[in-house]
């Protein structure tokens, strides 16, 4: 390697690091080093999937050594942010200290639960594997129960399903749960007959879907109206204690499954000046994507806020597109200044948006035409499968999709190790 090489350390592997990565590693005057705590890359808009036992976690999953095993100039690092040093251009881990010329920080977010400490205690979340496969046992664990208990509260208590938040992933959550009832719990679970009506989605706005079109707002309450999912609006929920969901309205729902998708907040960067922290804990940075008050640090995805881009003024939404984007363009403009060329501002380009809602019904808002029904389902499928890494993934996904949703009737309910405390 040469010996005026640039040292670039990039913390997290998600959408925007593995993009920038790519893009990066091939320019060989950088010797870049990739940092998760994981040691895999895996999909987050299909955990819901996991989660409720429709696919497996390495139909979304490819781990990262894999995937670079043929780039010479990049190397993989297994380990969690500790602090950053900008002072000695250094970065600690828990699994070691790192040097560097660049540092991209690519951390995203985390679960935010506003505050409340009962519900940060007892949800279940949805932002990672782990969290998938948590609450896929835990739902399996509940039915369980609910055919063995003779107490018809307890049996309610069991099957009732709270789902917090009515943006996309809410929505999809909901619509594959009222699915699993509709056409797997009837079959397997003989003394359960109705759990579609034990579904409840919970948002503190009007609307479900907030951030998307009209159209596909209403057809979202259409459809998982349809499908016996009650859908409580302009109601958030403000405690979980002693397995009773609170709402504002002084309503409760006794439920031993609170499914928390209300929000997220960009994970915390011990080490970078306080005056480059913004709201909801997101870094801010320039054009360029550099973190205000460095000199060699950028920030990418959901932990940056830029208000430069003329059509974002107010920062851009926390979607995986503006990540891939920003991961792209950053690499690309690294290469430039090396070359002594002016680096380019990032600009989005808001390639629309997109959620399912059922078996064969999705909306897409699409850049001046909206979709909904089979042809939106259509257009999401491959929308989804095409980002996938590795052509083994995308070819497993498509052909365990194909089979579950003309069969109705997938094969992974396995519970797997549960924790001793989750059969409660």
């Amino acid at each position: 390697m040469e010996t005026n090489t640039k040292k670039v350390v990039v913390i997290g592997g998600g959408f925007a690091g593995i993009n920038f990565a790519k893009q990066l590693c091939k320019d060989k005057r950088f010797q870049i080093t990739l940092v998760d705590r994981n040691n895999y890359h895996f999909f987050p808009p299909l955990l819901y999937q996991v989660a409720t036992a429709f696919i497996e976690p390495s139909n979304i999953s490819y781990p990262f050594r894999r995937m670079f095993q043929d780039k010479s100039n990049l190397r993989f690092h297994m380990g969690s942010l500790v602090k950053v040093d900008p002072q000695n251009n250094t970065v600690e881990t828990d699994t070691g200290i790192l040097d560097y010329d660049y540092l991209v920080l690519a951390i995203g977010a985390e679960t935010n639960y506003f505050g409340i400490e009962s519900v940060k205690q007892n949800a279940l979340p949805m932002k990672t594997i782990d969290d998938a496969l948590n609450l896929r046992n835990h739902l399996l664990l509940n039915l369980e129960k609910a055919v063995q208990s003779n107490d018809p509260a307890e049996k309610v208590r069991r099957l009732n399903i709270v789902i917090a938040g009515g943006g996309p992933t809410g929505v999809e959550v909901a619509g594959m749960l009222a699915e699993l009832g509709r056409y797997i719990a009837a079959k397997e679970y003989p003394e359960i007959k109705d759990l579609q009506s034990h579904i409840y989605l919970v948002d503190a706005s009007p609307v479900l879907l907030g951030p998307m079109s009209k159209g596909s707002q209403e057809e979202a309450k259409k459809v998982l109206s349809k499908l016996g999912v009650q859908i409580i609006q302009n109601t958030p929920v403000k405690d979980y204690v002693d397995g009773k969901v609170v709402l504002a309205d002084g309503r409760t729902i006794e439920t031993k499954a609170l499914i928390w998708a209300s929000g997220i907040i960009a994970r915390e960067v011990p080490g970078i000046p306080a005056t480059a922290v913004g709201k909801g804990r997101r870094l801010l940075v320039d054009a360029y994507n550099k973190v205000n008050d460095t000199t060699n640090i950028y920030a990418l995805g959901d932990l940056s806020f830029q208000t430069t881009d003329p059509n974002y003024p107010n920062g851009h939404p926390q979607l995986a597109q503006v990540a891939i984007q920003q991961g792209k363009t950053l690499a690309k403009n690294l290469t430039r200044s090396l070359d002594g060329e002016p680096m380019k501002a990032f600009s989005y380009y808001n390639k629309g948006s997109l959620a399912i809602i059922s078996k064969y019904k999705a909306v897409a808002d699409l850049p001046k035409v909206f979709f909904k029904g089979f042809i939106a389902w259509c257009i999401w499928l491959f929308a989804h499968i095409i980002p996938l890494v590795g052509f083994r993934n995308r070819l497993k996904l498509a052909f365990n999709w194909f089979w579950s949703f003309m069969t109705n009737n997938p094969t992974l309910r396995l519970i797997i190790r549960p924790r001793k405390e989750d059969f409660k």
